[in-house]
């Protein structure tokens, strides 16, 4: 439909109503900043189990593997260790080698604080080059 000037009957406006545009963009704003946060709640978990095959692997010098029992147990390189004997271990390796890498093996039926325990301890020292191992697909 043809809209006139009120001034001259014979030409026409070439503007365009923008009024409707801004109204769905408002309408678009609203439905998106209500469905985000809801698209963000996820919590189901039970994990470890996947992974995925590592492109390169890494110098075996350079991995230092800890292991966590479901009873909060530590192991390093095979033999059992408290928390702090694995942070004098793991600390006295980085300093010798920056390139450490740490695997952490974990029951999945553990508790997490154990898990936590030693990245924080890891975090604080300065080591940040963390693999948490999980099980692998089958072949």
């Amino acid at each position: 439909m043809r809209r006139f000037s009120q001034r001259n009957p014979l030409v026409t406006l070439s503007e365009i109503n923008i009024t409707p545009l801004l109204d769905l963009a408002f309408v678009l704003l609203i439905i998106f900043v209500i469905t985000t946060p809801l698209l963000e709640k996820s919590i189901r978990l039970n994990l470890p189990e996947g992974g995925r095959t590592e492109p390169q692997r890494p110098n075996r010098d350079d991995i230092q593997t800890v292991e966590i029992s479901p009873t909060g147990q530590y192991r390093l390189r095979g033999r059992p260790m408290t928390l702090a004997q694995i942070e004098e271990e793991l600390a006295r390796a980085f300093r010798a080698n920056p390139n450490t890498i740490i695997y952490v093996r974990a029951d999945q039926d553990g508790p997490y604080k154990y898990v936590a325990a030693l990245i924080d301890m890891c975090e604080r020292r300065g080591m940040t080059r963390l693999s948490l191992r999980t099980q692998g697909e089958p072949r």
